[in-house]
């Protein structure tokens, strides 16, 4: 492979010397409207008669290079009057602005994902460019490099790779509104965000936005602690390109090839990416296999249309470390003096160490059964050898969920434009586990009994898969595991491993339509369209040494097709389709120092159930199918630029969202909720921006506060008829306040310093004492149903932090950049139903208060070699290696001392303690 690496590279430099023989030249600068001042994203700008140009980035800089000579350089964008300069004589590098004069209602980069602009969109919001992310990220998970913004809390969890999750004003990526290129990417079932699918946009973003709260988007989109925007433009790039190999702990290994074509005479631009990454994981067992990949291309058709396509993937599979331990497991001496364990909760937990992970354990490697997984660009997948002979991982993850999208822009007359994309998604894997009997060694590894190991035993428990191979490869006959004694068949699996798979598509259409009604007024209108089909089920992974596993749930199998083979689906197998509409119509007005704006939407949801296991009354599949759901979304601002430094802004809003599938059908037997409640969020926010005239200071600050009302419960009850049902259950309802403040310094050239802080209050407003009726044996029976939540803070992200950068740049060409981060009042994650008890008032439990430092450097090297030019980086996370609990759950289920009961106490909790120390360095060589 090394060999390849090298091969490749020796190429480039080869092909890199050939094209910049002669003498070249930086031709840049900024392309902005003469109207509004606006940064033009995306302006075309090249030299006329060659296939030489460049387009504006997210602040409107573009930059390319040419051989010396006298030239003709052409600024367009569609919209705006084309400009352009006349024998320009290149002899050194130089600077050359644009300002296009609008003579129409033009695209700006707001159309493609609804971005906010300083000083204009009365929104909170923080940009973070490309270089940002390339300096910061380090190949870690892409919402890593958002810990630097205001009320953000990411976090890799168990250390897999692609298994972060991040947070904003308390809320979870259910209420966050993920989009890439405008396109929303949230779950269509359940709103969740998986970062594995997407590990190719950290190296083909082009810029990034975080606008917390409501936002300024108008499709109704789950932005209720944010959105953010991720835009990946096929021509902010001049021609050339970048190898970037990288290295890390635990064997990391990562090769990235970036090449773009430029703008070919303001038609045509196409960019690629491909990106091939391995590693060991630094938690025990969590490897990575991973590749990714980017495609864009865009094409000029004349001056009143444009066309785009953009396709972003990442076949992956990765083992994972799903389960949280008690803190005593990782570290005695932290649970003993930081969380102040007494005796008998150490001694309860054998100490395994900082990167123990339950999920793998060893294997004999003369076990050679294969393995059932899926094809990189087929759902139907085939047999495999595992990843390592040497263990079997529990716990993996397998998926590739590529994304395509279509987009036009089109100016239909000086005062009305189109935009629309028309987008597909086909995503197909799973993730892998234990099904039926599984042998498995308590902490201590002791065995009681013959043929017997202990399951659920004294934690951290661990699989034994030695055992379970010989029990399911052995002759007919009684077997003893969990407790349970067992008889077989010859050839039968008593236990096995399972894949839960999730196959998709994904089809969706986007159009918005703006009217410039004056100068002053733009009104815009469009619909939001999408269908969604899943497959759910499970299927026979690994028989460990059996030759079939028996299941006996299908209603329709034969007696022959109960015994599953590696493939064969067991468990469920259920379909589930998810029909959305959506509409919006929208204004901003603009008139000297007041920008205002005021959106209204409405949204409509449909979902069907097929179970393909499950037999109904007149013997066809039980088949569910809702209403249509309808919700709605009203929000507005104005922002107010009270001098040249100082501008004030404030929004409001109200969101009507449609509950989540399964809070409306209970995808296990098909019953469903006849009238499900919407969720109601209410928000109000106020800021100010200030930016001093030498650009050296600017600080930003806002107040926001959003209640969370009626937020979905359902719980299940029976029917007259003796079918299941939902209820909806309301009143339980959460109040986020807080204050958040940017402040960016420059007091030398060479020092840039930031500081970020946030302080929330976010808590529960309200218990819930309901009753509903039910007819469980056909007699109606009254429950109640009774949670104590009030006044109880919402957990699973710190309520107070303060971040601190610091980024020098001694020497040219070399930065060096320090962040710290503070973190407090980080109140464990609890379960809401298990608040049921009324004398249990107790806040959960609330972790340790904790700092981390991360180190990142940047050198340009000063030589370039015919075009080649060189940059080496590396960044360190963790550089003090502390200990720390950054992610929790209250009174554990699996992992609690109970010896003195559960009183929401650290002992009670189970854990991922924070990364150790990791580091990440390489070369980019660009051409």
């Amino acid at each position: 492979m090394s060999k390849m690496y090298k091969l490749t590279l020796l190429i480039l430099l080869l092909v890199s010397s050939f094209v910049f023989a002669q003498k070249t030249y930086k031709v840049s600068g900024k392309v902005t409207s003469q109207q509004t001042g606006e940064e033009l994203i995306g302006a075309n700008v090249y030299v006329k008669g060659l296939a030489i140009g460049a387009a504006a980035d997210v602040n409107g800089n573009y930059e390319f290079k040419v051989p010396e000579g006298s030239y003709t350089i052409v600024c367009s964008y569609i919209g705006f009057e084309a400009a352009q300069l006349l024998n320009v004589n290149v002899t050194n590098n130089m600077d050359l602005d644009f300002e296009l004069k609008d003579y129409a209602f033009s695209l700006s980069v707001e159309v493609i994902a609804d971005r906010a602009r300083e000083r204009e969109t009365p929104v909170a919001f923080t940009n973070i460019d490309k270089k940002e992310v390339e300096f910061k990220l380090g190949s870690q998970d892409v919402p890593m490099v958002l810990n630097t913004t205001p009320s953000v809390y990411a976090t890799q969890q168990g250390g897999g790779a692609g298994d972060a999750r991040v947070n904003m004003r308390g809320f979870n990526q259910r209420n966050i509104a993920i989009m890439i290129n405008g396109v929303p990417v949230n779950d269509m079932e359940n709103g969740w965000v998986y970062w594995s699918n997407w590990d190719g946009v950290g190296d083909a973003v082009s810029s990034m936005q975080i606008q917390r709260g409501l936002s300024a988007v108008n499709l109704a989109v789950a932005s209720v602690g944010g959105t953010m925007n991720v835009i990946t433009d096929p021509t902010a790039a001049s021609f050339g390109g970048k190898f970037k190999q990288e290295i890390g702990n635990d064997g990391f290994f990562k090769s990235t090839i970036a090449v773009n074509s430029g703008v070919i005479d303001d038609k045509f631009a196409v960019s690629a990416v491909l990106v091939k990454k391995q590693g060991n994981g630094l938690i025990d067992k969590a490897w990575t296999d991973a590749m990714a990949y980017y495609f864009g291309a865009s094409y000029n058709i004349n001056a009143s249309n444009r066309v785009e396509l953009y396709a972003l993937g990442a076949p992956q599979r990765h083992g994972q470390n799903l389960y949280r331990q008690n803190a005593a497991a990782y570290s005695h001496d932290y649970a003993k003096n930081v969380l102040g364990y007494s005796e008998g909760a150490l001694n309860k937990f054998k100490e395994v160490g900082r990167t123990f992970n339950q999920n793998w354990a060893p294997v004999n490697s003369s076990y050679a059964g294969q393995q059932w997984s899926y094809g990189i660009f087929s759902s139907k997948g085939g047999a495999i050898d595992r990843y390592d002979s040497e263990f079997i991982s529990e716990r993996e993850n397998f998926f590739h969920k590529p994304i395509v999208n279509l987009n036009w822009y089109s100016v239909l007359a000086d005062d009305l434009s189109l935009y629309t994309t028309a987008y597909w998604s086909g995503g197909h894997g799973g993730g892998t586990g234990a099904f039926g009997k599984i042998h498995s060694f308590d902490a201590n590894g002791k065995v009681g009994g013959e043929n017997y190991k202990f399951y659920y035993g004294q934690s951290p428990w661990t699989r034994d898969w030695n055992t379970t191979i010989a029990m399911n490869s052995g002759a007919a006959g009684d077997y003893y595991v969990d407790k349970s004694k067992l008889t077989k068949e010859d050839g039968q699996s008593l236990g096995i491993l399972r894949n839960s798979r999730n196959d998709q598509w994904t089809y969706g259409l986007i159009s918005k339509a703006f009217y410039k009604v004056s100068d002053n007024f733009k009104a815009s209108f469009g619909v939001d369209t999408r269908i969604a089909e899943i497959d759910h089920y499970r299927q026979v992974r690994d028989l460990l040494g059996g030759q079939f596993y028996l299941y006996t749930g299908n209603d329709f199998d034969t007696p022959e097709q109960q015994k599953k083979r590696l493939g064969d689906k067991l468990a469920f197998d259920f379909t589930n389709t998810v029909g959305w509409l959506g509409g919006f119509l929208q204004g901003e007005y603009t008139e000297g120092d007041i920008t205002a704006y005021g959106t209204g939407g409405v949204s409509t949801i449909n979902y069907t159930y097929t179970n393909h296991f499950k037999k109904a009354a007149d013997g066809n599949e039980v088949f569910t199918e809702t209403d249509n759901i309808f919700g709605y979304q009203v929000k507005g601002g104005a922002s107010y630029r009270l001098t040249s430094n100082l501008s004030f802004y404030s929004n409001a809003g109200l969101v009507s969202k449609v509950p989540i599938f399964d809070a409306v059908i209970n995808d296990v037997d098909g019953s469903k909720a006849e009238n499900p409640e919407n969720e109601k969020f209410a928000s109000f926010e106020a800021g100010l921006n200030f930016k001093s005239s030498d650009g050296k200071v600017a600080v930003n600050a806002n107040v926001y506060h959003t209640t969370w009302l009626d937020r979905s419960l359902s719980v299940n009850t029976q029917n007259l008829d003796g079918t299941e049902a939902l209820v909806f259950l309301k009143g339980l309802d959460q109040r986020h306040i807080g204050v958040e403040v940017e402040i960016a310094l420059m007091p030398i050239r060479e020092l840039n310093l930031n500081v970020v802080a946030s302080f929330g209050d976010w808590k529960n407003i309200s218990d819930v004492d309901a009753e509903f009726k039910s007819y469980d044996s056909g007699t109606e029976i009254i429950k109640t149903f009774n949670l104590y939540t009030n006044n109880l803070k919402v957990g699973d992200q710190p309520q107070t932090s303060l971040v601190f950068s610091a980024t020098t740049f001694p020497v040219k060409g070399l930065s060096l950049s320090a962040i710290v981060r503070h973190y407090r009042d980080y109140y464990s994650n609890w379960n809401v139903t298990g608040r049921t008890n009324p004398n249990d008032r107790s806040q959960s439990w609330k972790a340790p208060n904790y700092t981390v430092m991360d180190f990142h450097s940047a050198y340009n090297l000063p030589l370039e070699l015919s075009g080649v030019s060189f940059q080496l980086f590396a960044h360190v996370f963790n550089i003090l290696d502390e200990i720390y609990v950054q992610d929790a759950t209250d009174n554990s289920r699996f992992n609690a001392y109970t010896g003195n009961g559960k009183a929401h106490a650290a002992d009670d909790a189970e854990i991922f303690f924070g990364l150790p120390r990791t580091f990440n360095a390489g070369i980019s060589v660009m051409f």
